[in-house]
């Protein structure tokens, strides 16, 4: 598989594209989106998930039978060791790639049948994502960063400046609104990604190892902030990370080993 089209380049793309093109809501069952019954607390579902790269007569099957779901207000860890394919996972349940078989349910919307373009929406709109790189734009400020995913929207600058101004604020930077990218440190530009994430007030929160790039310290105080925010704002959080200590305080971890997914106690990971 070419660089140009891993998941990992796509992924980039789309954080690009999330912030310079306009970003509506997609009629589900106007587009053919098939409703699944789910519970009223089940956000996310997920049905026999399997991935399979192929490279000529080869193949390697990353995961498969992957079945669990995720309900409003949690926080859940994804963990495993590296290669184990948590990042193709939170790319599938974030549309950003596709499974070789099984089913991602979303709101009780089958989201497979989902077209390119509703697909970018549907992103735009329901999901707020969180990489281990910040990808903000450096020609822009931060509150400009914030504010671009609403301004794409239709929203006027002045309210989506408020708006964003709000969110810089709740991540303890209103003081560097009028600061680029590089005039940022790491944690920062971090802590700016997750406004620009939580600026739309998505459903679901997504976020591949937001503290990979930081030291302790600074690791630390994001997670605390996205901690936070998940309870002030009673969001629903689903967190890849290499970190067990920080795995440990989410309320659900998965343990990704082996192409099979386990649920285990929180309380069990060696911090």
């Amino acid at each position: 598989m070419s660089i140009a089209s891993s998941p990992e380049h796509r992924l980039v793309g789309d954080v690009v594209k999330l912030v310079q093109a306009a970003q509506q809501i997609p009629n589900l069952e106007r587009v053919g989106v098939a409703l699944h019954p789910m519970t009223q607390s089940e956000l996310l579902r997920v049905v026999n998930l399997k991935k399979v790269f192929r490279s000529g007569n080869s193949q390697l099957v990353l995961f498969e039978n992957l079945s669990f779901q995720v309900r409003s207000g949690e926080m859940v860890a994804i963990v495993g060791e590296s290669g184990a394919g948590k990042s193709t996972l939170l790319h599938i349940l974030g549309v950003l790639d596709s499974a070789s078989e099984g089913d991602v349910y979303f709101a009780q919307s089958e989201l497979k049948k989902l077209s390119e373009e509703d697909a970018a929406e549907f992103r735009g709109r329901e999901l707020g994502f969180v990489w281990q790189f910040h990808y903000l734009l450096p020609e822009f400020t931060a509150l400009e960063n914030v504010a671009m995913p609403l301004l794409m929207r239709g929203e006027s600058r002045r309210q989506a400046e408020r708006n964003a101004l709000q969110w810089l604020q709740e991540v303890g930077l209103a003081d560097r609104a009028c600061h680029r990218s590089g005039e940022l440190s790491g944690g920062e530009q971090q802590r700016v990604a997750l406004a620009r994430a939580l600026v739309t007030r998505p459903k679901l929160l997504m976020a591949d190892e937001p503290t990979g790039d930081l030291d302790n310290r600074t690791a630390e105080a994001v997670f605390e902030l996205i901690a936070r925010l998940h309870r002030d704002f009673s969001l629903t959080s689903l967190i890849v990370t290499h970190n067990l200590a920080f795995a440990r305080r989410c309320n659900r971890v998965l343990l990704l080993e082996r192409g099979r997914l386990t649920e285990v106690p929180p309380e069990s990971l060696m911090a």
